[in-house]
Parts: structure tokens; sequence; C-alpha cells
């Protein structure tokens, strides 16, 4: 059968909460800052990965990012989640002129329990996740349940750990 339930009505229902991880990354202005804003800014933070120092991968030739992987536990569905994801780029100053270019913050849904969607706004999981060790280390730090060390040694990259974003 068929739902009729339209997809606003879909959208608004609320939904049990999920593991979720976001990757952020910095590498204009004072990348701290930025990084620090953006995760006080985000809803149902659970856990923060360590900070890493990495080497930008693509794109045209730009300074090093700092990177770092945020848990949630959340109900918000995908969508609300990117528009909360793009409301705090736009808060940093992010301007999307250069494909892979320099940026004060970049905010990537990496993956969402449960869910996989391919839509023209998002996809889920992000489709080159497991490619990059930026964004494996810091995930790995919080959920090796997620990335084996294989795949971490296989990804494109090299990633310096620095000292935490937050004071333990």
């Amino acid at each position: 059968m068929i739902s009729s339930e339209s997809a606003a009505a879909q959208e608004s229902r609320q939904l049990a909460p999920v593991r979720a991880f976001l990757s952020l990354g910095s590498n204009l202005g004072d990348r701290r800052a930025y990084l620090k804003a953006a995760v006080d800014s985000l809803p149902d933070v659970v856990a923060v990965s360590p900070l890493y120092e990495t080497d930008p991968v693509g794109g045209p030739e730009q300074g090093a990012y700092l990177n770092l992987v945020v848990e949630l536990a959340t109900s918000l569905s995908p969508d609300q989640l990117l528009g909360i994801c793009h409301r705090i780029e736009t808060a940093s100053d992010r301007v999307r002129d250069v494909r892979w270019g320099a940026r004060t913050l970049d905010i990537d849904i990496l993956w969402m329990q449960g869910i996989v969607q391919d839509s023209e706004r998002l996809t889920i999981p992000h489709p080159r996740w497991k490619e990059r060790r930026f964004v494996l280390a810091p995930l790995r730090d919080l959920a090796p349940d997620l990335v084996s060390e294989v795949e971490l040694n296989l990804a494109e990259g090299t990633v310096i750990q620095v000292e935490p974003l937050f004071e333990r």
C-alpha cells in the first residue's frame, strides 16, 4: 500500500534519536574559533573528537585545515540537520565560490544510523567519507566500530593530532 502521508508530514514527524556524525573543518581566519562556535551551535552533541591539522585534499592550493568529528544523538531528520549545518556555515561567513576551495567552515553529515539517502541536496552516508583520512582519523576516535585500521591506512591525506579544541 502506498502511504498517503505527505513529505511535509513525514518531515515534521518526530524521529527517535539516532547516532549521527558530522565532519567539521576550517582553513581560513581563526580556525579554532570557527570550529568552537560551530560545535557550540550544534544540537544534541554527545562527543567531540580530538582536533587534527590536515593537508587539503583536492581543490586549489590552500592552507592546512583543522578538522574534527562531532557525534550527535539527534531526532532531527537529515534535511533538518542539513539546514542547521548550512545556517552555522553562513553565520561563520562561509563563501561557496570555488568547489573544494578554502573556507571558514565546512560541515558535512557523514553518517546517520539506519539512514540511507541520495537526493539532489544530500547523500547519506557521505559519498567520500571512507576516502579521506581527515574524516576517518577523528571519526575512528569516536566510533572505532565504523572505521577499521585498514580503512584508515588506505585513506588519502595526512593528519596530525593537535591539542584539543575543548578542555577535558
